[in-house]
């Protein structure tokens, strides 16, 4: 089990990271790179932050696995609806290839990184050092998206190192998590609900951005219902307590990046905070979300 202190820095860290290395899903000029190539561009802007195309976002992400089917894609994302990954992922290779927009998606993170902090921001070369260090003892056994992006290696710039070793700990987390609510017995749609009761949020509320349909949300809702993990839209005691146990789960798998930052976790932080909150004040990320309720409960 993670020890006290280390639960919650690894659940820090990973709050401190999202919108540095998540910015790409939200990125113009991720978006423009995946238009130039026969997608759709962004579809919606809101608050002045620009949503992803499914195609692009289902395709460029899941690029670091190779040119693989949109079976596998929506197995290594875990939560979404197969039924919109499939096609999406089917239309994005009539587009284009896996390498081709593998590289248009590192340009567009590290642009809008560049254009918000700079080609040479503060503490660059000791984030990459200490993100560097976080990442060399991860193992990547079980961890499909953690291990492709590991293949690709490092960029070879300042900022665009710094974006993939983040993404790279972005994905093992979240890799990590899969294995763990899986584990755990719950499917897709179950740990779908079950996170926004945790974080919160109505139910609902944000899952449906995961392409479920009503009625496959009615029958998980359900399911955790006569399991009694949910009553009234809200987590049971024993629905907290399972819920709870999946994010210690996979802080249990994490605590070997906190172990190699050590005494330096809180340096990484100092640097790391900042950059997010520029990033989300120039619109280049959410400026509030689910990811910040998470955080408020740790």
């Amino acid at each position: 089990m993670p020890s006290s202190s280390t639960a919650p820095s690894a659940r820090r860290l990973a709050g401190a990271i999202e919108p540095v290395a998540g910015q790409v899903y939200f990125a113009p000029e991720a978006h423009e790179a995946y238009q130039a190539l026969g997608f759709a561009g962004s579809p919606r802007s809101t608050r002045g932050v620009q949503a992803p195309d499914g195609p692009a976002y289902f395709t460029s992400r899941g690029s670091v696995l190779g040119q693989v089917p949109g079976e596998v894609v929506a197995a290594a994302f875990g939560v979404f609806n197969p039924d919109a990954v499939i096609p999406s992922v089917a239309h994005g290779w009539s587009i284009t290839d896996a390498a081709t927009i593998c590289a248009a998606r590192t340009r567009g993170a590290t642009a809008q990184l560049v254009r918000v902090l700079g080609e040479q921001p503060e503490g660059a070369e000791r984030a990459r050092d200490l993100l560097q260090r976080a990442v060399e003892p991860l193992r990547p056994e079980g961890k499909a998206l953690f291990a492709g992006l590991l293949s690709l290696g490092l960029p070879g710039d300042p900022v665009g190192d710094v974006w993939r070793l983040a993404d790279l700990l972005r994905e093992y987390r979240g890799d990590a998590h899969i294995a763990a609510w899986v584990s755990a017995g719950f499917d897709a749609t179950e740990i779908g609900l079950l996170t926004e009761a945790f974080w919160g949020l109505p139910l609902r509320s944000y899952v449906r951005t995961r392409a479920w349909t009503p009625e496959q949300l009615d029958a998980a809702e359900e399911r955790l219902v006569a399991r009694g993990l949910l009553a009234d839209g809200a987590l049971t005691e024993l629905g907290r307590a399972e819920r709870e146990a999946v994010e210690v789960a996979t802080d249990r798998v994490c605590a070997p990046i906190v172990t190699a930052l050590g005494d330096d976790l809180p340096a990484l932080l100092d640097i790391l905070i900042p950059w997010g909150k520029a990033v989300r004040a120039a619109a280049g990320y959410p400026a509030a979300g689910p990811h910040d309720l998470a955080d408020s409960t740790r």
